[in-house]
């Protein structure tokens, strides 16, 4: 269904609101936040309150890189969702803050306390706060949109003011019941605390507060709801962008071909080393190649990629997100590896120890953070992880009874796991390989979220965060070939069918 008309756009956001609703308005509006994505309790004030957006809307916002960016990591990563970050309370921007809304309060509460009382300011942030509910409402929910305007009709409150009769009590009574009937259940707690709130001025600034939090749920809710959309339209989005890049700029491909083109050098050095490991194999023949499986191995090269290196043209988008995992996954690496290397070494004495295995990894975590800095020294870590897994196998030992590690035997586990810094250490390459063969699998699986690859033998101690990390992986992958396959399809049938790609463009000029 096309996104680009307004009245059509208008009655998709109206099915999907309607895809939430419940027989009474308080639920129909809840029911809008009943989700995963809620924020945590540190949002600042925001100048207007979320919307939902059409597909156009939010593309018109995505003109330049940052947005378009931020539309592609919202289609890509499930678990996104906004966060406001309040500012440092010891920060500069924190104290300035903090002083200004100290000050604006104070002032209230002086207004307030006047005889007879001035209720401007309290008037204004009343209908901030009408305005404020009223965006929180979903389509059709008439009643209750109805009766927040009568009851916070500001025209009124005025008149009361003017014969000093207005009940603010009241008034932020009926605000919190009815922040109660639309907030997400993640917001009841807060709402307790409103109720327990007897100083009004408090209470004012504790309601907006939550109603910060409140906009936040229903931005996330918007995000949650509209990824579909995005992931069916933002294909189609960022294929026709690039193909405007690639028209303006014809050299927009040359990393993307290299990057290929190096994958096929990959293969076809693999497929030479085994025809000679093979006595009978007929080496003049010419080998046949998998565009799959070329391109694979190219996805593949990302997780070890020297990102001081350009990246290929075709997946900037996700450069961040890759360099991420591939610090993460060397963290891992290394953690396998001295999981290996302990077992093997001391295996029999931390056989009875069921926890081993989280032990060695709260032990190791803290010790290879930041282990991808150029001035991180991974010795001197691991030097300082082999210290604590030997201090803890003897803690071990001692409270079951039995003898402590030799020092022979600590000096050379301590040894062992130091080795892993060296080039080629076999350790290390076998864990390598191993998490290469899972990654491999689990891009060959036609739906990875149905069922993941086996881990191989050796990786059990990070099972459940390569399995993480692995979907994080696939999901980049999986993107990046709908957005980019057809660019890839033409750079692999001119690299691996030269003769056939040239007879087309042949065909297509001499008809032409």
């Amino acid at each position: 269904m096309p996104l680009n008309d307004d009245q059509n756009s208008d009655s998709d956001s109206s099915r999907l609101s309607e895809s939430t609703a419940s027989s009474s308005d308080s639920e129909y509006s809840r029911q809008s936040f009943n989700s995963d994505s809620s924020s945590k309790p540190s949002s600042p004030a925001s100048a207007s309150p979320p919307k939902v957006i059409t597909f156009d809307e939010l593309m018109a916002a995505t003109r330049n890189l940052s947005n378009w960016t931020l539309a592609h990591e919202i289609a890509v990563n499930a678990n996104f969702c906004i966060k406001h970050e309040d500012y440092p309370q010891n920060s500069f921007a924190g104290t300035v803050k903090q002083i200004v809304h100290k000050a604006f309060w104070d002032h209230l509460e002086s207004e307030l306390n006047e005889d007879p009382p001035e209720y401007e300011h309290a008037i204004k942030l009343f209908e901030e706060i009408k305005e404020i509910l009223l965006s929180f409402l979903t389509p059709g929910a008439n009643r209750i949109h109805n009766q927040i305007c009568e009851v916070l009709d500001t025209d009124l409150i005025r008149q009361q003011a003017e014969h000093n009769a207005v009940d603010i009590p009241g008034l932020a009574n009926y605000i919190i019941n009815t922040m109660a009937k639309l907030c997400a259940p993640i917001r009841d707690n807060d709402i307790k605390q409103l109720k327990a709130t007897d100083n009004i001025v408090e209470l004012l600034r504790q309601i907006f507060r939550v109603l910060d939090l409140m906009k936040v749920d229903m931005a996330n809710y918007t995000i949650k709801s509209l990824r579909p959309y995005l992931w069916h339209n933002l294909v189609d989005y960022e294929r026709t962008k690039f193909q405007e890049i690639l028209e303006e700029t014809p050299s927009a491909l040359n990393l993307t071909t290299e990057w290929i083109k190096e994958s096929i050098e990959d293969e076809l050095s693999s497929i030479s080393d085994e025809s000679s490991s093979s006595p009978g194999a007929d080496s003049s023949s010419k080998p046949i190649i998998s565009p799959t499986l070329v391109l694979n191995n190219g996805y593949l090269k990302l997780l070890q990629w020297d990102y001081c290196k350009t990246i290929p043209e075709t997946l900037i988008t996700d450069e961040v997100r890759l360099q991420e995992l591939r610090e993460k996954l060397n963290q891992l690496k290394v953690i396998a590896c001295v999981s290996l290397i302990t077992n093997n070494m001391v295996g029999a004495a931390i056989v009875d120890v069921p926890d081993f295995a989280d032990q060695l990894k709260r032990i190791s975590l803290p010790l290879l953070e930041g282990m991808n800095q150029k001035n991180f020294d991974l010795k001197e870590a691991l030097n300082g992880i082999g210290i604590q897994i030997c201090n803890t196998v003897n803690k071990s030992l001692s409270e079951r009874g039995l003898p402590i590690l030799s020092e022979e035997m600590q000096s050379n586990l301590m040894g062992q796991i130091a080795h892993i810094v060296e080039k080629n250490n076999p350790v290390c390459s076998l864990i390598d390989k191993r998490i290469q063969l899972f990654m491999r699998s689990l891009l060959a699986l036609p739906s990875f979220q149905k069922c993941m690859p086996t881990v191989p033998g050796g990786l059990s101690v990070i099972q459940t965060e390569i399995e993480l990390l692995g979907s994080q992986y696939a999901s980049i992958v999986n993107f990046n070939k709908k957005v980019y396959g057809p660019f890839y399809a033409n750079i692999l049938r001119k690299l691996l069918f030269p003769e056939a790609a040239m007879e087309k463009t042949e065909a297509e000029t001499s008809s032409n």
